[in-house]
Order: C-alpha cells, then structure tokens, then sequence
C-alpha cells in the first residue's frame, strides 16, 4: 500500500470491503511490535457496520460478495483477498483478488472523486485461488496463485487490456509480490511451511515477460547476510522451485510483502514473524 498514493484508507474483512475517509499515513517500523494508541486516536465503538474508528473516520460497504455492486450490474466475487488502489484522473480505483478455487481471478470498483462508484467489472478470470499480489510501479495489479505450481498473471485495472500469464516470474504457491524501483525487480512471498523468499529480474524493467527468478541464500538464524542465487528451473517441475538451491533460506508460510524506503518487510504466518530484508547492503533480520 503505497502511502502517498492511496486515496482513502481501506478496511478489507471477510467477504465486505469497506472505505474510511481520510489519507493512509502508516509506516512500518523496524522495531519490536509493541501495544499503544494508534497514530489517529482512540477507537471507538463498533459504527453499523461493525467496525470501530477513531473519532472522524466513518465507514461505508462498498461491496458484498454474491450481491450487485451499487448501482452496477456486476456481481461481486467470493472470498476477496489482496489488493490495491489507483489513481484515475480525480477518481480512482481498487482491484481484489478473489481466493476461491476454482475460478478466483480478480476484480475492479471504479470510484468518482467523491466516491461514489461509478462502475465495477472483471480484469481476470479461470484462474485458481488468487490470494495477494502486488502494484507495479507501471500502474498494473500482479495477482497470484497461491496453489502448487501457481502462476503470476499480470492484471490491468482499468479493464482495457487482457491478463497475461508471467510464466517468468515462477511457478509455486505464490503469495504477494513488491516491487523494487531502485535495483528493478520484484520480490515474491511463497505460502508454503517451507517457502522461500525470491526475487524476479526482469530483463528489461517494466515488461514481465523474461528475466530471471532468483532465491535467497542465507542460513539458518534470523538474522545476518545472505546472496542471491538463480533458480534452475523456475517451472517448478519435476523439482519444486524451494528445494532447486542448496542453501536456499527457509521461512515458515510467507504471506504479505511491502518496499518502501529501500527496505523490503514481508511476514510469516507460520512463526508469527515480521521479516526486514535491507537490500542495499545485502543483510535481513527481524523487524
């Protein structure tokens, strides 16, 4: 979620997607998690909907699954999952992923500079269990299978253009992606109790369609150094894509990935873990 770009703040849960009324300001730190007030105030009671907001913020139910969005025709996926926001002219609009197998795919809300929703549709079908993803820095929406041997397919959320399979990018139980301007590549969370964490170096930056996927190599503690190496065979078959590189760095069912500041943090659901990988110098630790 990029902080200077996202419109308004999203609060995403179960099947109900719902939008608040102010600027995200969040920052991750690098620092042990520990309980205290939030940066907006104290919450307050649970509002209609359920949800409890800092004084200020209201909340609205943009979509319901199985139920027509607004005023649209379009029927709104089951289990949405990852997502993001996009600025369009003085509008915007958010993409999500539907998790459901099979069929998953992903789809659009298109919002008025007001907010209201002037329309909704598909930009990606017959596809399995689309959990996260992630923005590119070119405006699309990555979205991944988080099956065995899943794929990267690469969305475009205004509608225009068809999904493209990024077969490149691997294939393994993909999780969320982020992209890295500086060094110009992707980094990819696997799902899986021994998962890997990799990156993808795209031979040309800003097209997906060829590069080079690559894993990293580091050892068994939760912090110090690490290299990367090429993976072999980025199909994944018959050898699966986690177990091509000796060495190669275990972590217990990444999930979400976020850059910013030259830092890359992604998260464990496995151990509970939020990880901090310092690219520049080539060091990771826990955050």
């Amino acid at each position: 979620m990029e902080r200077r770009s996202l419109l308004r703040a999203a609060v995403l849960g179960g099947t109900t997607a719902a939008l608040g009324g102010t600027l995200w300001r969040g920052a991750a730190y690098a620092a042990p998690a520990q309980p205290g007030a939030g940066p907006y105030g104290a919450l307050g009671s649970p509002d209609a909907n359920g949800i409890r907001l800092p004084s200020g913020f209201t909340s609205r139910v943009i979509a319901r699954s199985g139920q027509q969005v607004g005023s649209t025709s379009y029927t709104w996926h089951n289990a949405p999952d990852g997502g993001a926001c996009y600025a369009d002219g003085t509008g915007w609009i958010y993409v999500s992923n539907s998790e459901i197998n099979p069929s998953g795919g992903a789809s659009a809300v298109k919002f008025s500079s007001t907010g209201t929703i002037t329309g909704a549709y598909r930009i990606l079908s017959n596809t399995r269990q689309n959990c996260a993803g992630g923005k590119t820095p070119w405006n699309t929406w990555l979205s991944c299978e988080e099956v065995s041997l899943g794929y990267v397919y690469e969305t475009d959320p205004w509608g225009t253009n068809a999904a493209v399979q990024r077969a490149a990018m691997g294939r393994f139980k993909h999780e969320a992606a982020a992209a890295d301007p500086v060094r110009k590549v992707v980094y990819l969370t696997e799902d899986e109790t021994n998962g890997r964490f990799y990156r993808f170096v795209p031979t040309t930056w800003g097209d997906l369609g060829s590069g080079k996927l690559q894993v990293m190599v580091a050892g068994s503690a939760t912090s110090g150094s690490f290299t990367w190496a090429d993976v072999p065979d980025p199909d994944g078959s018959p050898t699966a894509t986690r177990s091509q590189v000796s060495g190669s760095k275990s972590f217990n069912g990444g999930e979400g990935c976020h850059y910013a500041n030259d830092t890359v943090w992604f998260t464990t659901k496995g151990d509970n873990r939020v990880w901090q990988v310092n690219p520049q110098n080539n060091t990771y630790e826990l955050a």
